[in-house]
């Protein structure tokens, strides 16, 4: 195998065949020689830029975070209002994991995302995407007046959240099969408005 790539970058490359490699045969299996060898590189490549597997696991982890983050928050950003920011936050998770069914399947397959519903608290160890969302609505229940919150309220969030992940789930699954294009009808209001 050659030391040189010359498709591009190779540490997303080694990243990607990371993905692949872990939501195929697990965590547990990924090496840095694997990764390489589903690159067609050397064996000592990887260590270019990774030192180990788990420096690999977290810079996925890193990566898949923050590209998801970026369409989460560009989709909040273009709204007028924060109603219409939880639509469109709505659509842009389902339209990022449609596009990239490899990392639902990372994040909510092998990953452990905490994420806490109470609405009275924040913390630290959320999963970044959910705070936003929880934020969001936050900014949303008080911009319609409520103050308290209601164990009503935390129900809701979590409908909101559930109902864009179930579609996502639903979408990315290869055996499920549908008449229609996913996009048209997630960007045609027709799943989420």
């Amino acid at each position: 195998m050659s030391d040189n790539y010359h498709h591009g970058n190779l540490r997303q490359a080694l990243i990607d065949a990371g993905i692949k490699i872990i939501n195929r045969h697990g965590e547990e299996n990924l090496s840095l020689r694997k990764v390489a060898s589903a690159c067609n590189v050397s064996h000592a490549a990887p260590y270019a830029h990774f030192k180990d597997k788990d420096e690999l696991i977290e810079e996925i982890k890193s990566t898949v975070t923050e590209r998801f983050m970026n369409a989460l928050e560009k989709s909040v950003k273009d709204s007028p209002d924060t109603q219409t920011a939880l639509v469109n936050m709505g659509k842009a998770y389902v339209l990022f994991f449609i596009d990239n069914p490899d990392y639902f399947k990372f994040l909510f397959g092998s990953q452990n995302v905490t994420a806490h519903l109470n609405l009275d608290k924040n913390y630290k160890n959320d999963y970044p995407p959910f705070m936003l969302l929880k934020n969001t609505y936050l900014k949303y229940i008080k911009e319609n007046g409520t103050e308290n919150f209601t164990e009503d309220q935390e129900l809701e969030l979590l409908s909101l959240w559930s109902h864009v992940h179930g579609l996502a789930s639903i979408a990315c699954m290869s055996k499920v099969k549908v008449s229609f294009d996913w996009k048209d009808k997630i960007l045609g209001d027709k799943l989420i408005r």
